[in-house]
């Protein structure tokens, strides 16, 4: 058996594992007209420049996507090559990696380094504009889609080798800011921590058909069960990401974005243990097996986890709108926007909108959403509409905005994306800020309103006002609360969402102004001797018992319950250059890097002061190394963090002027932030 590592067939369920070929006169024996009513995944692709012509089928569980065809004959074979002859297909008793360009099936994990050119490539958006089905598309020179071969690969030293490009006719990849970027790393002048950061945190990428595609939770080599810590969590990931595109290693991030975009689940289901269209996993994992009827050939299989392994089997509701932001964070650091202008790049983002946007029971514009669907994975009382889901989806809406290509197709999305912004954005300033002036508002609020004019519009009791915040909220300072339902307000301050609030611009610039400010004047509370606390305050007593279950792990001040997290570090650093307050980002790393390499990287702190390394917290974990990285390069490259914010959109704002008077209000809750839209 020739060296090298097998093809990779990344699945989600068993029957869409299925990958073989037979010979055939012609590429594929069909000619590229019309496909299915699911989402484009991919262009069909030929293999290279061999002389046996074959043509691969696929089975896709009955489910139809652009790219693929119902297989006859489920007998699996594999591509493979040897030596450096990428592209090259060969009987799978010599089962190596190979490369195949630009196809993009949604289980077959093949990096497709050839971004397609979408507005040359397809006309599927303006020949299917009025489809009130998911969009038809058609591909035009979709057999003539060459790959990009890869010559040489960037080795462990650093040192970045040539990349050699073919495209098919007009078509072109643009590569050139990154190779500039690489080629113009960031020099050592690391300190001795960086460093061992930065060692680590190579150390931790894991690779897939011989290239790097993410970074495992948690690499500590002493740790006998690793539980899921062996995975690629989508969300841990996205400050790693951001490392290495401020080191303008661009590579792994775009590997990453493709091959979590293969794993997306696609078809409708009506099981109700199956992903529903459109979601993204929370983790996934390279495994190795051995290929059917061979007991000497292997194949790297991609194992995506959506819920069904973790704690409470809770999908993730935050993988999806990480993705999308993570996306527009590798175009604006590396200029490369090719890779969202992609066809199933701009398809996966419609997927994900659309799951977000569906109209339901719930009224209002915030998501909703169980106990355990974000960081915060176990119970803690934040089912409902938690302000880390509303302040990330509010980030990922205006992401979305930005990169979605507008035409007769997406122009009924980009508005009901509009119109969400809008409506959440009002929502979220008005029912979730609280300062000195709302908390007496609401001290003195009358219950049991009927009408549209009411105030106290949750029917919220004034008793509910905890007694520690009347003592603990600054008189300049404010914040976002945690939840807010009917006859119920979690007062909690919960970091991550105000952090993106004001990263988002989700906050008005006086509210961006006061949750710094409040962060500065309970800075022992907040940031403590380990920044920062996930929350504020603990659950304790019978509050506990009750909310938490008597949850053993987020015992008070531990873990999410107001455990300290040095991960948060790269977010608040990116708030307060936003603000123009990095001198309280560099006290608080400053004050993180004390530890952090003594203690041997932790997931989290414990106690009311994060002093103590957490009783079960993981060492080497990735996303505390990511994050002080991502910390240190944010405050020397004050530019590259302005990419990563967003400013004040005023057109948002014009567009719900309606909601500033009362008869307005009514019009905008009913109509203007409605989510019915055709895709």
């Amino acid at each position: 058996m020739t060296s090298g590592s097998s093809i990779g067939i990344s699945t989600m369920r068993p029957c869409c594992r299925i990958f073989c070929n037979y010979k055939s006169p012609s590429v594929f024996g069909f000619s590229p007209t019309k496909f299915s009513d699911s989402a484009i995944r991919g262009l069909l692709f030929r293999s290279g420049h061999h002389k046996s012509t074959r043509r691969y089928r696929y089975n896709t569980c009955d489910t139809q996507i652009v790219g693929y065809i119902n297989v006859i004959k489920p007998n699996r074979r594999d591509f493979s090559v040897s030596g450096s002859n990428w592209g090259l297909a060969r009987d799978f008793s010599t089962s190596v990696c190979i490369n195949i360009g630009s196809f993009r099936p949604r289980v077959v994990s093949l990096i497709p380094h050839v971004a397609s050119d979408f507005r040359n490539q397809s006309t599927s958006v303006d020949s299917h504009a009025h489809d009130t089905s998911f969009e038809k598309i058609y591909i035009q020179s979709g057999l003539n889609v060459k790959p990009l071969v890869i010559e040489k690969i960037e080795t462990d030293q650093g040192v970045l080798e040539e990349v050699s490009e073919e495209t098919c006719g007009e078509s072109n990849v643009n590569l050139d800011n990154l190779k500039d970027l690489s080629e113009n790393k960031v020099q050592s002048k690391d300190s001795e921590v960086e460093r061992e950061a930065w060692k680590l945190l190579r150390d931790a990428v894991v690779t897939y058909c011989g290239n790097p595609v993410g970074t495992v939770a948690a690499n500590d080599s002493a740790d006998k069960q690793p539980l899921n810590y062996d995975q690629v969590f989508i969300r841990d990931f996205v400050p790693s990401a951001l490392a290495f595109l401020l080191n303008g290693e661009g590579e792994i991030v775009k590997n990453f974005l493709l091959h979590t975009l293969q794993l997306q689940s696609w078809e409708k289901t009506v099981d109700c243990y199956s992903p529903g269209q459109g979601l993204m996993p929370a983790s996934f994992k390279v495994r190795t097996v051995p290929l059917d009827g061979s007991n000497e050939a292997f194949e790297e299989v991609l194992d995506p986890d959506f819920g069904e392994s973790a704690i409470g089997r809770v999908a993730p509701v935050d993988s999806g709108l990480w993705w999308i932001i993570l996306l527009r964070a590798y175009g604006k650091l590396t200029g490369d926007y090719t890779l969202q202008d992609r066809v199933d790049v701009q398809t996966g983002i419609r997927l994900i909108l659309k799951l977000c946007l569906t109209d339901g029971f719930d009224m209002f514009p915030s998501l909703l959403v169980t106990d355990g669907s974000c960081m915060i994975d176990r119970r803690m009382g934040i089912h409902g509409h938690p302000l880390e889901i509303q302040a990330l989806f509010y980030s990922a809406l205006r992401c979305s905005r930005e990169m979605l290509i507008v035409n007769d197709a997406t122009k009924s999305l980009v508005a009901a994306v509009s119109n969400r912004l809008s409506a959440l954005c009002f929502h979220m300033r008005e029912y979730y800020w609280v300062d000195m002036k709302k908390i007496n508002e609401i001290y003195r609020y009358k219950t049991e309103e009927y009408s549209t004019d009411a105030v106290n519009k949750f029917n919220i009791y004034p008793e509910q006002i905890p007694s520690w915040l009347v003592d603990w909220i600054s008189e300049d300072g404010g914040y976002f609360i945690g939840n807010v339902q009917p006859a119920h307000m979690d007062f909690r301050f919960f970091t991550l969402g105000n952090l993106w609030a004001i990263v988002s611009s989700l906050g008005t610039t006086s509210q961006n102004q006061g949750i710094l400010n409040l962060i500065e004047a309970k800075w022992d509370d907040i940031v403590a001797q380990m920044p920062l606390k996930i929350c504020y305050p603990a659950l304790e007593s019978e509050e506990w018992r009750i909310i938490t279950g008597c949850d053993p792990k987020n015992t008070p001040w531990s873990y999410h319950n107001g455990g300290s997290w040095p991960t948060l570090l790269w977010q608040f650093t990116l708030a307060c250059m936003k603000m123009g307050r990095p001198d309280l980002a560099q006290k608080a790393v400053d004050s993180a890097g004390k530890r952090l390499s003594s203690d041997k990287w932790p997931e989290y702190y414990d106690t009311r002061n994060g002093r103590f390394i957490g009783k079960q917290s993981r060492l080497m974990q990735t996303w505390t190394i990511a994050g002080f990285l991502t910390s240190k390069m944010l405050l020397e490259y004050p530019e590259k963090a302005s990419l990563l914010f967003w400013e004040e959109d005023f057109e948002l704002l014009q567009n719900c002027v309606c909601m500033l008077s009362k008869t307005g209000r009514r019009k905008c809750s009913r109509f203007a932030s409605r989510s019915q839209f055709l895709v």
